[in-house]
């Protein structure tokens, strides 16, 4: 997540007028808190490491997924909840073409540690199961989003790090969708999609 903020950073010194993708994946697995989110004297106890993001939002534990990073100019007067949304519909239109239709998860809150268990209602859901959280960070005209695409979920390690049951109704991964999707086919297909919605090559 570092690199991610290098690349909002660059963005901001050189005044870059395009867009930049960028996707990753994890290894150790890793839990990230929220930029101003506390630090709960439990998470040490896992053993995991443990990093601050630069951008908002509760507790992720990153692990099985595809992590993207996306860092374009801010328009003028758009809110955050509209420019999340515009991301969102890139996201929407990549996975579109490989015949997966998402759409945005009903706003769900509640007092929960783990990110996939609440919804700002922007978010990328299956057929209401929240499927990619997200978050974002704003800086200098710019825009930093990065956001998680569930390859599968480890619940009962989820429920040892937050000490609370993840909502298995609520949250959907990429192998119960489709398992049979290769990451070179998705990040093709989720390059395609921003491609289109920001109308970069």
């Amino acid at each position: 997540m570092e690199l991610d903020l290098k690349m909002l950073n660059d963005a901001i010194e050189n005044s870059h007028v395009h867009a930049s993708l960028r996707f990753y994946n994890w290894s150790p697995k890793c839990i990230s808190l929220g930029k101003n989110q506390p630090m709960e004297p439990f998470y040490k106890e896992t053993g995991i490491d443990i990093v601050r993001r630069p951008t908002g939002g509760r507790a992720l534990l990153h692990d099985r997924e595809l992590t993207y990073c996306f860092v374009c100019p801010q328009k003028d007067g758009m809110s955050v909840m509209a420019s999340y949304k515009e991301i969102s519909d890139a996201l929407i239109l990549g996975f579109r073409k490989l015949g997966i239709e998402l759409d945005y998860s009903c706003s769900r809150g509640g007092d929960m540690r783990y990110c996939m268990n609440i919804s700002c209602g922007a978010d990328v859901s299956y057929m209401g199961r929240k499927f990619i959280g997200s978050a974002q960070f704003r800086s200098r005209g710019y825009i930093l989003q990065h956001g998680s695409i569930l390859y599968d979920l480890d619940f009962e390690l989820i429920e040892k790090i937050f000490k609370q049951k993840p909502k298995k109704d609520s949250i959907v991964t990429l192998n119960e969708i489709n398992p049979n999707i290769s990451q070179k086919s998705l990040i093709e297909a989720l390059k395609e999609g921003f491609c289109e919605k920001f109308q970069e090559s």
